[in-house]
């Protein structure tokens, strides 16, 4: 397929899938879940949980009240003391939602930690490096399941694609009938793809990455070609990808 048969198939989809049809019950997405809050803690919550199997991940995130967030600690120790989802326990739920209700009652956005680090030279790295690095310092609660869930603080050359962070922040700033643009001081432009194995089987099939390694130079690398179709939103395109991976469209 030539690359203006790629960016007309990408166009095309990106176009058809923009509507709120396309999360339901029959065609679940974290995203979703995120859409009836509109709020920024607990859509961080849903993208942080968005791996493993999509049935699941609802399943998990329908079961949490997330007006625990305004609640006070033992409050939210003794609602979740029986939650658990993979990798974690009760008390890595338990601590990731008293790490952001701390953060609410201190009155603090968490796009107010982000954009400084960020507008310094436009890179969405320098912010996720900033606000993970804030959460981890507002709550010393430590496990293999709750470090897993906030990921590393992002190192100088990455590896990991970060792609639960790089989709948390498609929806914070992208603004359509998907996505829910609660941000304003980040650019649409300098946005990463949330890599995860559509997309990346996806873009390898397209010819849109070379990379053989899902890692963080495959993210540079897709976001890089995407921005040849739209310089000014490559992420745009996003959905349309991980769509057409997981219905296995082209395979």
């Amino acid at each position: 397929m030539t690359f203006e048969a790629v960016k007309k198939l990408l166009k095309e989809e990106a176009l058809k899938r923009n509507h709120h049809e396309e999360l339901s019950q029959d065609r679940p997405d974290p995203l979703m879940i995120a859409s009836r809050y509109k709020d920024e803690f607990s859509s961080l919550i849903c993208a942080l949980f968005a791996y493993g199997n999509v049935s699941a991940i609802i399943q998990f995130l329908e079961s949490l009240d997330f007006s625990l967030l305004d609640a006070d600690e033992k409050t939210i120790e003794q609602t979740l003391s029986h939650h658990y989802y993979r990798f974690q326990n009760a008390k890595d739920i338990q601590a990731l939602f008293i790490t952001l209700a701390r953060l609410k009652k201190n009155r603090s956005s968490l796009e107010s930690i982000f954009l400084p680090a960020y507008q310094k030279e436009s890179n969405v790295m320098d912010g996720l490096r900033a606000l993970i690095a804030m959460l981890y310092d507002i709550n010393p609660y430590r496990s293999r399941g709750y470090q897993f869930l906030l990921g590393t603080i992002p190192p100088t050359n990455p590896h990991s694609p970060y792609k639960r962070w790089h989709m948390y922040l498609r929806w914070m700033v992208r603004n359509d009938h998907l996505d829910l643009g609660l941000w304003q001081g980040v650019d649409t432009k300098d946005l990463l793809v949330p890599l995860d194995t559509h997309t990346f089987a996806v873009g390898k099939k397209l010819g849109l990455i070379q990379r053989k390694s899902y890692d963080f130079k495959a993210v540079l690398e897709l976001s890089h070609t995407l921005q040849k179709i739209d310089p000014s939103d490559p992420v745009k395109y996003d959905f349309a990808l991980y769509r057409l991976g997981q219905e296995k469209i082209l395979f």
